[in-house]
């Protein structure tokens, strides 16, 4: 028997494939993992073909297409009056979680701590610890999941290297103010520490609410990673297809890691993708798109003996069932799935120390029917 030493003895296979196979093994609606089961736009389709048809099928450049990353500097301007430079400051990734690892890659070393607010997606913790970092986890609470600052502080250390954060949030569906920003800043200032923020849902903002960038504020900018995502943003989270903004120190050192994890990424996609984004109606438009699904999901499931809780951006709808039973989050998500056919995901596994609130995280992003059916099966529980 050959000994392998496992650099993450404590990481299991993630509650995303857990829950979808369990979805799949009882033929039942997948609310957990979160991607549509509806079509892109054709014209999108159309073309990235068209790129595959006129030869475009062969390694892109390190950093991405050139016409892809201007039309993202563009965008960029736009929505957050921030300067990035298309040939230093941008780069194409593999999807939104690949910007993320390569960016702690680039500068988390062995007892750099890394603050991190849980709930959390599920990938920070695990690629901090298999740098040889220290995760430092602050737990919010439901219903609203706000930030104490002062506590925050308390997390400082002299070995506090980096603060991620993700607004919109998965999974609980809430947004920084602007008040959380500026609290950021002054904790921040005169320090060196950096910023990792997750923004794969920055246009799945609701209520006429405002996504606040850290590209808004110029004292964040410059010591901020900045992770995004095409698959949200265009409805083809299998393509992996993604992006990182950065000031130009900061994408050097993760150039240097993303050239040897992937080199470059999908060049037909990344043609496609630019042609298609031309048009500013591809991501304007999307908010009120969600928006619509977040009120039908919300006004169905309210339906129901669940609680809902918040859900100011993202297309994750949180729901409590404390006041049901005490049954682990765990098990009542795999109850849900055996004996009512819907499969949802158990929030406790965001949390580092799975602490249980007894809240499970439903997917809007569905047709119509799909939502309809899947609450017309959860009003029998």
């Amino acid at each position: 028997m050959i000994a392998v030493q496992s650099k993450l003895p404590g990481v299991t296979t993630t509650i995303f494939t857990v829950m979808s196979r369990l979805a799949e093994e009882h033929n039942a609606i997948n609310l957990s993992q979160g991607f549509p089961d509806y079509d892109c736009d054709p014209r999108l389709i159309a073309a990235v073909s068209k790129a595959m048809k006129s030869g475009f099928n062969q390694y892109a450049p390190m950093a991405g297409l050139p016409a892809l990353r201007e039309l993202i500097a563009e965008k960029t301007q736009d929505l957050y009056q921030a300067v990035y430079h298309p040939d230093k400051e941008i780069t194409i990734t593999a999807g939104g979680t690949q910007a993320i690892f390569t960016a702690l890659s680039s500068c988390i070393t062995a007892g750099d701590e890394v603050i991190i607010f849980e709930p959390a997606y599920d990938s920070y913790a695990p690629a901090v610890k298999l740098l040889g970092g220290l995760v430092k986890p602050y737990e919010l609470a439901p219903p609203d999941y706000e930030i104490d600052w002062e506590m925050v502080k308390k997390l400082f250390s002299a070995n506090t290297k980096m603060i991620i954060l993700n607004s919109p949030q998965n999974p609980t569906g809430c947004i920084l103010s602007e008040r959380d920003i500026r609290e950021l800043i002054k904790l921040t200032r005169n320090t060196d520490i950096l910023i990792l923020s997750d923004e794969v849902y920055e246009h799945l903002v609701y209520d006429g609410q405002k996504h606040h960038s850290v590209a808004l504020y110029p004292e964040l900018r410059e010591r901020s990673f900045i992770a995004a995502s095409f698959g949200k943003l265009l409805h083809t989270t299998g393509w992996k297809l993604g992006y990182c903004l950065a000031p130009e120190k900061l994408m050097n050192e993760f150039r240097k890691v993303h050239q040897f994890n992937v080199f470059s990424v999908n060049t037909p996609m990344q043609v496609g993708i630019a042609d298609y984004l031309k048009d500013p109606a591809t991501y304007r438009d999307l908010s009120s798109f969600f928006q619509q699904k977040r009120d039908l999901f919300r006004s169905l499931i309210g339906e129901t003996r669940f609680k809902l809780l918040p859900c100011n951006g993202s297309y994750f709808q949180c729901v409590s069932y404390a006041h049901l039973n005490d049954e682990k989050d765990t098990a009542m998500a795999s109850a849900l799935v055996r004996d009512f056919g819907v499969a949802s995901i158990p929030v406790s596994a965001f949390y580092t120390r799975h602490t249980d609130h007894k809240v499970l995280r439903f997917c809007f992003a569905k047709k119509q029917e799909t939502l309809e059916k899947a609450v017309e099966r959860l009003l029998k529980f």
